[in-house]
């Protein structure tokens, strides 16, 4: 029903700079309950950011100022099925952003089901 990838991780210094991409499709995707979460080691699966209903961005206070979320125009290729992409530029980065990172959606046609792909890992050196 959901396809997803995720691209753009990789290793970096403090300081650095990486843009991170979601590219979904499926039916009856919920493109406006699709997020970026992350899993550091040791840590618990945590939000680190989205986009509200009417559009502006909702980011997590540990990344506020240095991250920035957007939404590419949904795609619609068929009835009920559409595509988009969620992108995460991520700048200023410091060793504790080192996580795996997740784009996760919400389907269906209540929007009642999740779905998270495979995530790309991030690793930032001091």
């Amino acid at each position: 029903q959901v396809q997803m990838v995720a691209s753009g991780g990789g290793s970096v210094q403090a300081g650095g700079s990486l843009h991170l991409v979601c590219s979904v499709s499926g039916y009856a995707l919920c493109p406006v309950y699709m997020t970026w979460q992350r899993q550091g080691p040791g840590k618990e699966r945590e939000f680190v950011a989205g986009v509200s209903s009417d559009g502006g961005p909702v980011m997590a206070d540990s990344v506020k100022g240095r991250f920035n979320i957007s939404q590419e125009p949904v795609n619609v290729i068929s009835s009920a099925h559409s595509s988009t992409s969620l992108h995460l530029r991520m700048t200023n980065l410091k060793p504790e952003d080192t996580a795996e990172y997740y784009c996760e959606i919400k389907w269906g046609t209540l929007c009642e089901y999740k779905f998270r792909g495979q995530g790309t890992q991030v690793t930032v050196s001091s």
